[in-house]
């Protein structure tokens, strides 16, 4: 099992962690500051940092899967190419530091509190959703024509507002009493832990269950536009975001 850090602090950018595993496929950390990809959010970049100094360079960072192929509650940092040596030198046990890419996370992170605005500015549910350093996307389950610059103001205006962004947590049964609360068909807060991470930006602004990484406050965010809406099938319509 690897300790989540990232759950409870999105702004942590490196920890002290020892190596549970170490081969080929990457190396699994006993706790660690990267966020893997799931809930349409890239996984994290950054480095290893060696007790000799040497580093492993992390290009992506990916849950752990068990022999079915199922989720597991382990995490894998998985290097970069032609690190044999760094890698090879690893042992179970051996104490590291993992250092996230701070500028690329926060990218993530920006964009990911700017697609919950635009649930707010959207109210229709979400079927599908990619957040990356470059861009954000949501697919909303929908027929009529969005504006883009109508959009465009209603995403600025929040930011502008400062609404704090909050991280809770919330039981299943109270999930099961209150299931509006979940507002994407294609991605289901995981369930059977007695506690399912939520984020609640403002009042009123937005709540709903997720486990990604978001800014402490939506002025964070910064100048976002909507850069595209595409017609992506007869009930879906796609916005996508991008920094100004």
């Amino acid at each position: 099992m690897t300790q989540e850090l990232f759950r409870e602090d999105s702004y942590l950018r490196e920890c002290a962690a020892r190596v549970v595993s170490a081969d080929e496929a990457g190396v699994v950390l006993d706790r660690t500051v990267f966020y893997p990809l799931g809930g349409g959010q890239a996984g994290d970049a950054g480095e290893l940092v060696l007790a000799d100094g040497r580093t492993l360079a992390i290009a992506d960072t990916r849950k752990c899967k068990d022999a079915e192929g199922r989720p597991t509650a382990g995490i894998l940092h998985v290097p970069a190419t032609g690190q044999e040596a760094v890698l090879a030198a690893l042992r179970a046990g051996d104490e590291v530091t993992a250092r996230i890419d701070w500028a690329r996370r926060f990218r993530h992170m920006r964009f990911h509190t700017a697609t919950h605005l635009l649930c707010k500015l959207v109210p229709q549910l979400v079927n599908g959703c990619s957040i990356t350093a470059d861009y954000a996307r949501l697919d909303f389950n929908m027929t009529d024509p969005l504006d883009k610059d109508a959009l465009t103001q209603g995403i600025a205006g929040l930011v502008a507002a400062a609404h704090p962004v909050a991280i809770g947590a919330i039981g299943d049964a109270e999930l099961d009493a209150n299931p509006a609360l979940v507002k994407s068909m294609s991605v289901q807060p995981p369930r059977g832990t007695g506690r399912i991470r939520t984020i609640r930006i403002g009042d009123e602004v937005d709540y709903q269950p997720c486990g990604g990484t978001h800014v402490a406050n939506t002025r964070e965010i910064g100048a976002v536009v909507v850069t595209k809406i595409e017609k992506k099938s007869a009930s879906t319509r796609r916005v996508v975001l991008g920094f100004a």
